[in-house]
């Protein structure tokens, strides 16, 4: 379905017309006319299908059409990270471009000099406020942020956010909202904790689930079989051997972030880390260093496998296998992105074996092997059903989902291009606007959105 089918406003679609919007995603093609008729919403789908805009255009579209001067803030939208805010904050601008609603964002992570800009920011009124639960508290505590005549309520990663333990912030904020909004809960899962809130927040919801889409053919995905003390040195053998641009590498905690980095830039790599112990100006800064090419190199935790809109990724890099399944594909769905082409590599320790076959049979198909190089030493066979640890719960293994190949080059498995649409950020053709700032006015009357942080898990 195309937009220009939807009941969407002409400004509206004109500004998506500027961003090069023209094919709804799914969730986008079910969601938008369920908010549109007013109804409760809940959502079960992953990020990069487009989910951001599932809400705020039927959001944006109801708020300017109203005809109402606005009385304060009319919608709220939770989130887990500065991060999301932020990126949510930016499609606002642009899908708003041409329509006289304004936004900012609020989250946590600033000196007191920022949060008395969003002080005032808040006090000098806006229609759209994204915010993490903790900051937004810490405002309302003050006394000055009215919700009394808020519309809309939205939650986005309410499964992240629960994760993060946000819950009785969440709470406290539903207590200070007028009985009578629309409320729309967005989740990558759906656990009992998330049905518990649904029932307890929305209101006669309409549901829309959309399965979990598997990583795009055009990411060549391949891992090493090797021994945990290999892998430094498999990392930097990768990167001599050509793929050091612009490559994102995963690890499973905050101090070996820390400790590979170091490592890399002793070897004269342009690396920079990425975690939620830095402040707010060194996350810019490694962040934008490496959209500008400063930084070939970022190391992260989770913080960044969600919601990050880099593009020309080169390289994904599990440098430990993910968690769950749902971690791995959200982790390489960082490459390959606007119908470019992407590698992503696994490195599989004995201890992780049978955790990687279950994200395989999660995948429906097995993850080509790489030989270890022989000056590494020699590498564990693949052996996942006997090496009897990293088994864990098969959450996600499923029925008829252990069909393997081995082609010597891509995966070939029928493709979910449901999150292939620009979806995260304004893309390239957004309209031409400078970043609005908190002291300056919006063409629309609007205020600036606050520069800030939250932490990862």
């Amino acid at each position: 379905m195309r937009f220009d089918e939807l009941n969407l406003s002409d400004d509206l679609l004109d500004a998506l017309d500027a961003m090069q919007f023209e094919e709804c995603t799914p969730i986008q093609e079910r969601a938008i006319d369920v908010v549109l008729d007013g109804n409760d919403l809940i959502a079960v789908a992953q990020t990069g299908t487009g989910k951001t805009a599932a809400y705020l255009l039927p959001v944006i579209d109801l708020l300017s059409g109203s005809g109402q001067k606005s009385k304060g803030v009319r919608c709220v939208i939770m989130v887990p990270t500065h991060e999301l805010a932020q990126q949510i904050d930016r499609q606002l601008e642009g899908f708003s471009y041409y329509l006289p609603v304004s936004g900012i964002a609020i989250h946590g992570g600033s000196d007191g000099k920022e949060f008395a800009r969003q002080q005032q920011a808040f006090k000098m009124g806006a229609d759209v406020v994204i915010a993490t639960p903790g900051r937004l508290l810490a405002h309302m505590k003050m006394g000055y942020v009215d919700l009394s005549h808020v519309e809309f309520f939205v939650l986005d990663e309410a499964d992240r956010m629960l994760d993060m333990g946000f819950y009785d912030d969440i709470m406290q904020i539903v207590k200070r909202l007028p009985s009578q909004r629309q409320t729309l809960m967005f989740s990558a899962t759906m656990p009992k904790k998330i049905q518990t809130l649904a029932s307890d927040i929305l209101h006669n919801p309409t549901e829309v689930k959309i399965a979990v889409s598997r990583p795009t053919e055009k990411i060549d995905q391949s891992a090493f079989v090797c021994h945990e003390p290999q892998k430094e040195g498999l990392l930097k053998h990768l990167f001599e051997s050509g793929y050091s641009k612009k490559v994102i590498v995963f690890a499973s905690s905050k101090l070996k972030v820390k400790d590979l980095t170091h490592s890399l830039r002793r070897s004269r790599f342009k690396a920079a880390e990425m975690h939620s112990d830095l402040d707010q100006s060194a996350r810019e800064d490694a962040i934008n260093g490496f959209r500008s090419g400063r930084i070939d190199i970022l190391v992260a935790t989770d913080i960044i496998a969600r919601g990050i809109d880099i593009d020309d990724i080169s390289m994904v890099v599990n440098f430990d296998v993910p968690r769950e399944a749902e971690d791995y594909v959200h982790r390489i769905g960082r490459t390959a992105r606007a119908n470019a082409d992407g590698k992503a590599v696994t490195f599989v320790s004995g201890r992780d074996q049978s955790k990687f076959k279950y994200i395989e049979d999660f995948l429906g198909y097995e993850v080509r092997k790489e030989q270890v190089p022989e000056a590494l030493g020699e590498a564990p066979e693949y052996n996942p059903r006997k090496d009897g640890k990293g088994g864990g719960k098969r959450r996600f293994a499923r029925k008829g989902g252990n069909g393997s190949q081995r082609n010597g080059g891509r995966n070939k498995k029928t493709r979910n291009d449901a999150g292939q649409q620009p979806a995260q950020g304004a893309p390239a053709g957004s309209p031409d606007k400078k970043r609005r700032r908190f002291y300056g006015k919006r063409r629309n009357g609007g205020n600036g959105a606050a520069e800030s942080n939250n932490s990862d898990k």
